[in-house]
């Protein structure tokens, strides 16, 4: 079940929604000096070549990053996320996207620590050739296992992504498991989870949401982005981000950034947008 290449989708609205709430938790986690970790649990090749026929195939970027990189000084809300993907590029010309590796490799300082995981036997040589350095352990294994076994991290403050591209339907039951397993060894950790919206007929993000809300974290914090109308029976019409045990002001950051976003990325009438809590201690 290896076959997920995401050099396919690079840069699309999907990752741009992952990439913007990866990057404002990591602002924040940054603004510190205290060192963080961050761990990645289905990291991909690290970075993607947008000439490359796979990213040319679809070309997806094209209504994702590439909107933003025509108009930079129009989204200062995402200047270190901007900053990450002029990083991998010479010059105006938008040729490179980071995947998530090398958006956190931006933020990483001295004191920081990342640990990437990829199961992809060609992903993961790509990978290590992309973010071999020190402070940086990548690990060729299953990221939902692997994550309990690098839990607690040092340092104990931190970000974990998952974004498991859910080609089978048991991803989104690793999910739910596997962040159970992960409050109980590491309860003060902030951890991110994307999602597919899909068409009606496969759309799995209700029963997500749901899942992840009766855990024993108690704030739960969800950002969707929709940039057409929802199909019936085939398709990804948006994405999401649920964020457990969020930043202070996450959630006024993306309930500025969402509309923006909803709005330069729509490919229909249909787009819109979603934040909400789906659980929240009360103060």
């Amino acid at each position: 079940m290896l076959s997920y290449r995401h050099a396919f989708h690079a840069g699309n609205h999907a990752d741009v929604l992952k990439h913007a709430v990866q990057c404002l938790i990591l602002e924040a986690l940054g603004a510190k000096d205290k060192g963080f970790s961050y761990i990645d649990t289905h990291a991909g090749a690290g970075g993607y070549a947008l000439d490359h026929e796979w990213t040319q195939k679809r070309a997806e970027y094209r209504d994702g990053i590439a909107k933003l990189w025509q108009q930079q000084e129009r989204w200062p809300e995402l200047q270190t996320y901007l900053d990450a993907v002029r990083a991998l590029n010479d010059s105006d010309e938008l040729a490179f996207y980071p995947g998530s590796p090398q958006v956190a490799r931006h933020f990483k300082r001295p004191q920081d620590r990342l640990a990437l995981m990829e199961l992809h036997n060609n992903e993961i040589d790509i990978l290590r050739d992309q973010l071999r350095q020190d402070g940086i352990a990548i690990h060729h294994r299953d990221g939902f296992e692997g994550l309990v076994g690098l839990l607690p991290p040092t340092p104990k403050r931190g970000l974990v992504l998952i974004d498991p591209p859910y080609e089978i339907k048991e991803d989104y039951q690793r999910v739910a498991s596997t962040l159970a397993k992960a409050h109980q060894r590491w309860p003060i950790g902030i951890y991110a989870v994307w999602y597919p919206l899909l068409a009606r007929a496969v759309d799995r993000s209700g029963q997500l949401k749901q899942a992840l809300a009766k855990l024993g974290f108690e704030q739960v914090l969800c950002a969707e982005l929709m940039v057409e109308q929802q199909a019936d029976d085939f398709g990804m019409y948006g994405s999401g981000m649920i964020v457990l045990n969020p930043p202070w002001q996450l959630d006024s950051k993306l309930a500025g950034l969402l509309p923006r976003l909803g709005q330069a990325l729509a490919l229909d009438g249909q787009a819109d947008w979603r934040l909400e809590w789906l659980k929240r201690a009360e103060s």
